[in-house]
């Protein structure tokens, strides 16, 4: 039997940061353009685990002499996995009746949320958090499996250090603290700024783990070692400032010393949110330098913030703790803060369906109480009576009925059960054995086979990219060249059967438009088209596109096609420049099907961005149109 759980009194302050925090989120996730920097909100909740955990496990040892490791993970099972698993149930549910294509993919996203390895499975499959161009409801649960590691490993650590160290708890603190500043340092020195393209573009943005090529933005971002500063900075702070070193007789003048501290460090952090942005860009270049004031020092000074702002909250007699966080708003949402979290982003999808679609207004206002209306129920009906042991007395009672309406009570309840579990294990059926990969991904594989890879290209660390068959045109004239991304890949079987050689590739750039123009200018087999459409993956410039024409300067026809990917800050200065083009060369068209797009949505799937099976007919009539064929 478990002891009885050694505890703190409760601190409100704590959950009106919480508040703020989720709400952060939130907002950022509805629509980025609100509040920038709101995703620095999951680093506010990682300080504030690393000081509660680490405050409650030393708590625990001052009273009893040791920490049980099994009480505090049953304690924290209890508190998490109801909700988890609701929201998993719930997630392969719909999917299983409403996005049956998209079952394939959503499985190892399930899974691994389920054993809380989902931000080392986005990592290995390179599905980066700040990608907005597909349907992932459970993308935010990265956050949740550095956590749930993070408690998995520290009531051992915890124990382990309080035994080396005895009562010098302060010097413990000092040691949190170093650590946290070597992760920092770890996380700068391991950044790679700059814009980041393919692995074979920008090879420096990339490390192999096991093999694998990953890039290190997500290794970082996503990675519980470059996200475990906030929980070793939190920690070090409860090593050295705990609540119960108040009292009622504390000085005034303390008070008011920390009430400043407090201001300040949520004055920070608010100020970080706003200020902060995913990318930022470079005067006068057009082009981004990505996330570099974030991973070179960002989150911190983010977790210093935090910290400055749990010294005031935890205190007892502060304002900051007794009546700004602690008010009775900002503790309601604190105390189903975790509920907000898990909740709202797949309520987002599923309206939205990829994350670039931003909410207006009047969706947000209507989503958000959707999102409530279901944390409420799960908080009161679900998380709750699991975590007050509500729940194990009830069964225990329909176990063991004691009269005639417990036993009739009894009755009904299994056959609601049987009833009720039919739609579940159909649905976790249907993800078992579900093969859609997404409506996206499918028509992107189905044309991966027919078409041309001139450079026969082989990313390090995986196996060669679909559709790197060597050419089999041994030598002979191109009459039509077209040089894509994933775009044109979905309508490469339309194009191929109408004449056109498609080199196509996922992700690729136009730097590497020029790579193939050289190489199919050096063996003297240019024709007499060359159509090129990219600009979905990131910025181009001027000298760019002037060097692709080097090679081109022969050809009757170079049609270039306008990117539309309104996700994107690229989308207007590169169109901007090809749009340019024909002003410079007297060879070169203009297809502007960012503007074509824009008026028909019809053609694209929900990202706005790739051709629907309607699309890919219309985007080939076009540019057959625009070569004269």
């Amino acid at each position: 039997m478990n002891r009885p759980q050694q505890s703190i009194a409760y601190l409100p302050g704590l959950d009106g940061l919480r508040a703020i925090a989720v709400l952060a989120v939130v907002v950022y996730h509805a629509n980025k353009n609100w509040l920038s920097g709101g995703f620095l909100g999951v680093e506010v909740f990682f300080v504030i685990s690393g000081y509660l955990i680490t405050l409650l496990l030393l708590t625990e040892s001052r009273q009893t002499g040791t920490i049980s490791f099994g009480a505090f993970w049953t304690r924290r099972a209890r508190r998490l996995l109801p909700a988890l698993w609701t929201l998993l149930t719930l997630t392969t549910v719909y999917f299983s009746l409403f996005e049956r294509a998209e079952l394939g993919r959503l499985r190892g996203d399930v899974i691994a949320a389920f054993i809380y390895g989902f931000n080392w499975f986005k990592i290995w499959a390179q599905s980066s958090y700040f990608d907005g161009t597909a349907l992932d409801p459970l993308r935010h649960l990265w956050s949740l499996a550095v956590e749930e590691q993070f408690y998995l490993v520290w009531p051992l650590l915890i124990a382990a250090v309080l035994r080396l160290a005895g009562k010098r708890t302060n010097k413990l603190g000092a040691i949190f603290l170093g650590i946290s500043v070597l992760v920092a340092v770890y996380v700068a020195t391991s950044y790679a700024p700059g814009v980041r393209g393919t692995v074979i573009e920008t090879p420096e943005h990339y490390i192999s783990l096991f093999g694998h090529a990953v890039a290190r933005i997500d290794f970082l971002f996503l990675g519980t070692i470059g996200r475990s500063g906030g929980l070793f900075v939190g920690a070090a702070l409860a090593f050295v400032y705990q609540p119960a070193m108040f009292n009622s007789t504390h000085p005034s003048s303390d008070r008011r010393f920390i009430d400043v501290i407090g201001f300040a460090g949520l004055a920070g952090v608010a100020l970080m949110m706003w200020r902060f942005h995913d990318v930022v860009e470079v005067p006068g270049t057009g082009a981004i330098r990505g996330y570099d004031p974030l991973f070179q020092g960002g989150f911190f000074l983010v977790g210093l913030a935090a910290v400055a702002t749990i010294t005031a909250a935890v205190h007892p007699h502060t304002f900051i703790g007794k009546r700004l966080l602690g008010n009775p708003l900002f503790v309601y949402f604190g105390r189903r803060s975790y509920g907000l979290y898990l909740y709202h982003w797949p309520v987002f999808q599923i309206h939205r369906k990829v994350a670039s679609n931003y909410l207006s207004v009047m969706e947000f206002v209507v989503l958000f109480a959707i999102t409530l209306i279901i944390t409420e129920v799960s908080y009161r009906f679900i998380e709750m009576p699991v975590r007050t042991g509500a729940f194990g007395e009830w069964v225990r009672t329909l176990r063991s009925p004691r009269n005639d309406a417990d036993r009739e009570r009894k009755r009904q309840l299994v056959a609601g059960l049987v009833v009720a579990a039919v739609i579940p294990v159909f649905a976790f059926g249907s993800l078992a054995f579900g093969s859609g990969e997404g409506k996206i991904a499918e028509s992107i594989k189905e044309n991966e086979d027919v078409v041309e890879n001139l450079l026969g290209t082989t990313v390090p660390g995986q196996t060669s990219i679909p559709g790197t068959a060597t050419t089999t045109l041994d030598g002979q004239i191109i009459p039509i060249l077209a040089i894509g991304d994933s775009v044109m890949l979905g309508a490469a079987d339309i194009l191929t059967e109408r004449g056109i050689t498609v080199d196509a590739l996922k992700s690729r750039s136009f730097r590497q438009a020029l790579e193939i123009s050289n190489y199919v200018k050096s063996i003297n087999r240019l024709g007499e088209f060359v159509i090129i459409h990219l600009g979905t993956n990131n910025y181009v410039d001027q000298e760019t596109l002037d060097e692709i024409m080097v090679p081109l300067a022969d050809v009757d026809l170079v049609l270039f096609l306008t990117a539309h990917v309104p996700s994107k800050p690229w989308q207007d200065p590169n169109n901007a420049l090809v749009k340019a083009m024909p002003d410079k060369y007297g060879n070169v068209k203009v297809l502007d099907w960012y503007t074509y797009a824009e008026e028909h949505p019809e053609y694209l799937y929900g990202d706005k961005i790739h051709l629907n099976e309607e699309g890919q007919k219309i985007y080939a009539d076009l540019i057959m149109q625009a070569v004269g064929k």
